[in-house]
């Protein structure tokens, strides 16, 4: 079925100078020593299991002799900038203790491993060839989502933290069998969430090993969110259930359990509620928001015909002509984001009325 909701494969779109420009205001490039091309230079690699001895498809990689120090050098350096101010009087506590070379998927990322060598706490960062589609991803994730992520971009890199979480395939097959009545509940709650929000935004493939589930524990009880990891399709596909994480398959497990734990009326209330955030997130970052999606408006992330198909699926959704205009993927964003505020500020009128 996805195959045919789907591209069998996304092209790589460059950053231009106006996406650069803006992430530059918000503090979102850095000059980096080493690129995404130059850690392709591996001489060779093996394979890395997990705990269970499954092939991960990541291979942990090695390089010449006389290039590995100055390579571990520069990661240093880049870690640094992501997660300090560029000081490099802590070098002597770190190591890098692997670099891994994923081998599936478009993004084809590099997986660093930085180990502090005193008290043995390792974090993870990855090098990516940098791609507009996902850095607009990124960034609309850091406004419009409750989560935060931190990323850089030099060129034709792009550097981006790790994300903490279980991945939403392990998670469906090892752990949600373990979970409680109200954890069950809990989870069929963020994913009706999830899914309105990646709906809204525009962001697709929201495959189970594409998101992450964090478990927090609160007093007796565990609470859970459903993060996405993965931006490479954000405004790109134009048919428009690939932006409904409800419709893959990998996601049947977490639609059954909407259906057996929820009823109609609580998931309408939390997709309202989901709508209502994601709204005040649209105004309370009105100037960096509207600074983007201007941004947006003049790329080119998605053939023509992609644009054509999606806005006409989601004028036949909501039945605004403001899709109908919509010239490119930027402006079809827009449109949706505008939907969602103009609707939630007309309901607060309207209650507001109400209650005078």
């Amino acid at each position: 079925m996805e195959n045919k909701l789907m591209s069998k494969k996304k092209p790589s779109f460059p950053v231009n100078e106006k996406l650069l420009s803006y992430l530059d205001t918000y503090a979102r490039t850095s000059e980096v020593t080493i690129s995404y091309e130059d850690l392709l230079r591996f001489s060779g690699g093996v394979s890395v299991f997990d705990k269970e001895d499954n092939d991960t498809l990541w291979i942990r990689v090695y390089y010449p002799e006389f290039e590995q120090d100055e390579i571990e050098y520069n990661l240093k350096r880049i870690y640094t900038q992501l997660h300090s101010d560029g000081n490099e009087n802590i070098f002597d506590y770190l190591r890098i203790a692997g670099i891994d070379f994923c081998t599936f998927g478009n993004s084809k990322p590099f997986r660093i491993k930085v180990l502090n060598i005193y008290n043995n706490n390792y974090v993870y960062f990855y090098v990516k060839q940098a791609d507009a589609s996902r850095v607009y991803g990124l960034e609309l994730e850091h406004i419009l989502s409750p989560n935060r992520i931190n990323f850089l971009v030099y060129e034709d890199t792009l550097i981006e933290e790790h994300i903490s979480g279980i991945p939403g395939d392990e998670f469906i097959k090892n752990h949600l069998s373990e979970c409680d009545d109200l954890g069950l509940t809990q989870i069929a709650k963020e994913f009706v969430k999830f899914n309105e929000r990646c709906m809204i935004t525009l962001l697709g493939d929201m495959r189970a090993y594409n998101y992450v589930i964090i478990p927090t524990h609160d007093f007796d009880t565990v609470r859970y969110k459903i993060r996405a990891i993965d931006f490479d399709q954000q405004c790109f596909e134009g048919n428009f259930k690939v932006y409904q994480p409800a419709i893959f398959k990998e996601n049947i497990r977490l639609v059954q359990l909407v259906a057996k734990r929820l009823d109609n009326r609580s998931i309408e209330q939390y997709r309202n509620e989901e709508r209502a955030l994601l709204a005040r997130r649209i105004l309370n970052g009105k100037k960096r928001l509207t600074r983007l999606i201007r941004v947006m408006a003049t790329d080119n992330i998605s053939p023509r015909e992609n644009v054509r198909q999606l806005r006409a699926d989601i004028f036949d959704f909501t039945s605004d002509l403001k899709f109908k205009r919509a010239a490119n993927m930027g402006a079809v964003l827009r449109a949706a984001l505008e939907f969602v505020k103009r609707n939630y500020e007309d309901i607060s009128l309207k209650r507001l009325i109400k209650e005078i």
